[in-house]
């Protein structure tokens, strides 16, 4: 009996996804429950389970190409596991699988078995075609990637390092990358964009940092970030100045007395922002359990739809790519984001005195038609004050 793969419904808004690994070839038997071919949409990416035991038939789409929601996209036959097939390995159990880190999305597979995030995509191809492994191959690449031409040079092919071979390789945006694209240019064409800078001294983030992580950690099984006293002083932030939590609707400015704050994290499909709901709500441990969870989540492609809309303002860390210094651009129909980056050791006047402090440039681009100059500027001098002295946090002060 052949069943139907189809592309299942996965929200109200989305018609049409872009097809991407098939994870079973076709003349392969599957598990039911398997996941057999990843969907991505402008929203995030998911896996298609196979409906029961069998053997793929037929794939009428291949990766890279866009099906519609309801769409057949291959065949499977229900058949009983071939005797020289090996069993799948048994699932963990949810508490290994939770402390087991999460894989690194969309590494180039090779004939190694493994990925390596040195291996540039078409570079991958060529090595499983010839059979190769990243240890066989030496990279010419910027920090060591191993390129296309490497993998030709080392099979006797173009010259490599020399300048000589050049390629372009063309690859289809994805969905997710189509909508960032959108909604950024939407902001820069829709919003009064302007952004205000500060920096703060984070001595005593760090010293309470410091004092506390081995507690921390031994307590509730995370690391004390600094991410938890940022969610802490934007949300003491936006209860002092409720227009930058607020948007336009229509006619009318929505203010909110809650704080879903989104939190940025490269996925394996890109930058994403899965949200904190009631941010005002959660204690220290419970904000870095979000984040760490949001971080191994997004590197597997599994935050799900719901968890990446109705966001009321938005953290970003540039600082952990090596940022200095950036305007980040707020996330439509929010009216501001706030940018963390590098922290640096400068000399700065204290007291009179010139003395070397951590130090950290932070940036707020808000919507004007929203927020005004001063609301914002005093805004960001709150969130400043609340990380150099954290205590006033929690006496609201």
């Amino acid at each position: 009996m052949s069943v139907e793969i189809k592309v299942p419904s996965v929200g109200e808004s989305i018609t049409e996804v872009q097809i991407g690994a098939w994870h079973a070839e076709q003349g392969k038997w599957v598990a039911q429950d398997s996941e057999i071919v990843e969907l991505e949409t402008d929203k995030a990416t998911f896996d298609v389970p196979a409906p029961l035991d069998g053997i793929i038939v037929e794939i009428l789409k291949k990766t890279g190409e866009m099906a519609s929601v309801g769409e057949v996209i291959g065949y499977l036959e229900e058949a009983e596991r071939p005797a020289d097939q090996a069993a799948p390995a048994p699932e963990k159990s949810p508490e290994k699988a939770a402390a087991a880190p999460a894989p690194k999305a969309e590494a180039p597979a090779h004939a190694g078995g493994g990925s390596d995030d040195r291996v540039m995509p078409a570079a991958a191809r060529v090595m499983a075609e010839k059979g190769l492994s990243p240890a066989d191959v030496t990279g010419t690449g910027p920090g060591g990637r191993i390129l296309k031409e490497d993998v030709l040079a080392h099979q006797g092919g173009a010259a490599s390092g020399n300048g000589a071979f050049r390629e372009e390789e063309i690859v289809p945006m994805s969905p997710i990358r189509k909508k960032i694209a959108e909604r950024l240019v939407e902001a820069q064409t829709n919003a009064a964009l302007l952004t205000t800078f500060n920096e703060v001294d984070m001595s005593s983030v760090m010293e309470l940092r410091s004092q506390y992580k081995d507690l921390f950690l031994k307590k509730y099984d995370v690391k004390l970030g600094f991410m938890s006293f940022f969610v802490k002083a934007v949300v003491d932030g936006l209860s002092q100045f409720p227009q930058i939590n607020a948007e336009i609707r229509g006619t009318d400015l929505v203010f909110r007395n809650y704080y879903d704050i989104g939190i940025a994290v490269g996925g394996g499909k890109g930058l994403v922002v899965p949200v904190m709901r009631n941010a005002e709500r959660l204690s220290f441990a419970e904000i870095e359990l979000k984040i760490n969870d949001f971080g191994q989540r997004a590197r597997a492609n599994k935050i799900s739809l719901d968890e990446l809309q109705g966001g009321t303002f938005t953290i970003t860390n540039g600082g952990v790519y090596g940022s200095l210094l950036s305007t980040p651009i707020v996330n439509p129909p929010q009216s501001g984001v706030l940018g963390m980056h590098g922290i640096q050791e400068r000399p700065i006047a204290v007291n009179g005195q010139v003395v070397i402090r951590p130090m950290m440039y932070i940036a707020l681009t808000y919507d004007h038609r929203v927020v005004d100059g001063r609301e914002a500027v005093v805004f960001l001098k709150r969130v400043k004050e609340a990380l150099e002295e954290p205590a006033r946090m929690l006496m609201e002060i």
